[in-house]
């Protein structure tokens, strides 16, 4: 292995890669021609003797080994970082990053996070985002924190239980279904139904549950997140099957959906990270918010 190749700032430019994967912003970001981030990045794998990247389609997409060198490279530059405000006799101004999708900000983190700034403005970075990338944000080490619902738990990550939900059917007041009282899969036969775009996990979950329980339905119009479902469900274009935590808006009823499983949002971290106290403190202020 060449280690001059692995220098630190071969580290840098590799995490603004894959910060951006592709080449020309990443390439802007750093100032240096194209061609020239193409051979850093080159030089790195080959003194590493693995591929960082591959393409999926139209779409670079990291390696394993990618997120590891990603994670290790952000790694090293906030232990540097650390230690100069350290050795300044300063403190650390770097936040925690927090990975999370609209649900989990709307109505589930939003206590927590209001605390935590109103204490220090600047101990916490949120970036929004849906499941996939927050799984590679915080696999990467763009995030320490990812909170999601997740319909599979990740093995290389640590995930814990944040809160759990029913699923709940959002109809319009004087609808047949608002009558009091909970409702089967089967009471939705024939419905036409707001749902998230395809391959959505909330969708798929659905789509199957639907199928087992041989209903018969259709779509009535696609929508990217709740208040734009809850609206489109107010405005008489369709039910909606939504998370519990979803409060329904003035002219909706919400009943419990009593064959479909509850859903839960996780928290994810890599396994080391509650090292770092900041990040532990946050663990904990989040899991504390019942």
């Amino acid at each position: 292995m060449d280690r001059r190749a692995v220098s630190p700032e071969a580290l840098a430019a590799f995490v603004v890669f894959a910060d951006h994967l592709n080449f020309t912003r990443a390439a802007a970001q750093l100032r240096i021609s194209q061609p020239a981030l193409h051979v850093k990045i080159g030089k790195l794998a080959q003194a590493l003797g693995r591929p960082l990247y591959h393409r999926a389609g139209r779409r670079l997409v990291l390696t394993a080994d990618g997120e590891a060198v990603a994670r290790f490279a952000r790694a090293h530059d906030e232990r540097l970082a650390h230690f100069l405000a350290e050795f300044a006799g300063g403190a650390p101004h770097r936040p925690v990053v927090l990975a999370a999708g609209q649900g989990a900000y709307l109505y589930l983190l939003g206590d927590t996070i209001r605390a935590v700034l109103a204490e220090e403005p600047t101990r916490l970075r949120l970036v929004n985002c849906d499941h996939r990338q927050m799984l590679t944000a915080v696999r990467t080490g763009q995030a320490h924190l990812g909170v999601s619902v997740l319909d599979v738990l990740p093995e290389d990550l640590t995930a814990v239980a944040v809160a759990t939900f029913p699923q709940m059917l959002f109809v319009p007041e004087g609808h047949r279904s608002a009558l009091p009282g909970p409702v089967a899969l089967r009471d939705l036969a024939g419905a036409r139904l707001v749902v998230p775009p395809q391959h959505r996990p909330h969708r798929v979950l659905l789509e199957q549950a639907l199928r087992a329980a041989g209903v018969d339905w259709t779509v009535a119009v696609e929508a990217e997140g709740w208040p734009l479902i809850a609206q489109f469900v107010a405005l008489g274009v369709g039910l909606a099957v939504v998370n519990g935590c979803v409060p329904p808006p003035p002219g909706l009823v919400a009943r419990p959906v009593t064959d479909l499983p509850p859903v839960t949002y996780h928290l994810v971290h890599q396994p080391a990270a509650l090292a770092d106290p900041r990040v532990a403190g946050l663990v904990e202020r989040i899991l504390a918010r019942g």
